[in-house]
């Protein structure tokens, strides 16, 4: 029923916790298909190992292997090369509840209409497990939702990759994932999917969003990328006709720009984005950032805020190691 894409790119230290959540699944009837995307590191024998050592699942698992190309790129060959209906995506640095498959089959059989099946989940940072913040309200447990309201609610994907299912003919009908996009590549299919087809959501976190990676192995932080790079630079100007759709759209311009807007950066298209705003819907605050307080002194004020932020993180992560420093010392006092 379900053919998994998991793409590899130098992330062998985490890519067995994932394969392993995939091996645990209580609902057997699926494939794996990982992807290694030219990784310089060990994971792709890593992942050989366990396919070596683990029974493979119903459906079979297989390893392609292929220059780098990026991730858009590495799943849209692992669908490709699926023989399932439905589609499923996990990053080698995610992974999922034991029931998330079976639990996914039951939305599935609920709404066979939809185009798109979503799932809450958890955010795993600083060490820390907490439920994504998405804009569904607690009292709603399963059903179809509106995809662009409830994203424009709190800015949390209530779609999000790995914890998504769509069906294969759908993703094969919009051609996938754009393979130039390097930031919101996911957003940008997941909404051009809503405006065609239901999207049905189980509020009930199944999958862990791993955002203590290593930085350097991540899209989104201080990188500013090109044009065609970003979704938000992309014309969406067949969409902007849905109400629903625009303010999503500009409260992420208004919130993603800010670092380009900064530091003078595809300033063309930026103010291109900013002259369609209608500010009176959204926070005063970015009136303020782009129509009020000088460049020079929302530089420095952002400096100060950065600044602060590290700072705080060091007395967190101080915090931790005194107090495991004290719980250690006094498990060895106990002998």
């Amino acid at each position: 029923m379900f053919s998994i894409i998991l793409p590899l790119y130098n992330k062998g230290i985490y890519v067995e916790k994932a394969i392993r959540s995939i091996m645990d699944q209580t609902y057997n009837e699926f494939e794996l298909i990982v992807v290694n995307d030219g990784s310089s590191d060990n994971g792709a024998s890593l992942v050989h190992g366990l396919f070596s050592r683990l029974t493979p699942p119903l459906g079979g698992w297989k390893l392609i292997n292929q220059p780098n190309q990026g991730v858009s790129t590495a799943r849209n060959n692992g669908v490709n090369a699926a023989k399932y209906p439905y589609i499923c995506f996990l990053d080698a640095d995610d992974w999922w509840a034991p029931t998330f498959l079976e639990e996914m089959r039951i939305l599935i059989d609920n709404y066979p209409e939809a185009g798109i099946y979503s799932c809450s989940y958890y955010k795993v940072k600083n060490n820390k497990t907490y439920r994504a913040q998405i804009g569904v309200d607690d009292r709603f447990k399963i059903g179809l939702i509106n995809f662009y309201e409830v994203y424009a609610k709190t800015l949390c994907q209530p779609v999000w990759t790995g914890a998504t299912i769509i069906k294969k003919d759908i993703f094969l009908s919009e051609k996938g994932f754009k393979p130039t996009l390097k930031l919101g590549e996911d957003f940008d299919l997941w909404l051009r999917i809503a405006m065609k087809y239901q999207v049905a959501f189980l509020n009930k976190p199944l999958a862990y969003y791993n955002q203590d990676v290593e930085q350097a192995n991540r899209a989104i932080g201080k990188k500013l990328y090109e044009q065609d790079q970003y979704m938000i630079f992309s014309d969406y100007g067949n969409y902007m006709s849905d109400l629903n759709f625009r303010f999503l759209f500009e409260k992420l311009a208004l919130y993603g720009l800010l670092k380009y807007y900064l530091a003078g950066k595809n300033t063309k298209d930026v103010k291109r984005i900013l002259s369609d705003i209608q500010w009176e819907k959204h926070s005063l605050k970015y009136t303020l950032y782009y129509r009020i307080v000088p460049k020079n002194m929302l530089r420095l004020w952002f400096s100060f805020k950065f600044i602060g932020s590290k700072f705080k993180a060091f007395l967190i992560n101080k915090s931790l190691e005194i107090k495991q420093y004290i719980n250690s010392s006094s498990k060895l006092k106990k002998y």
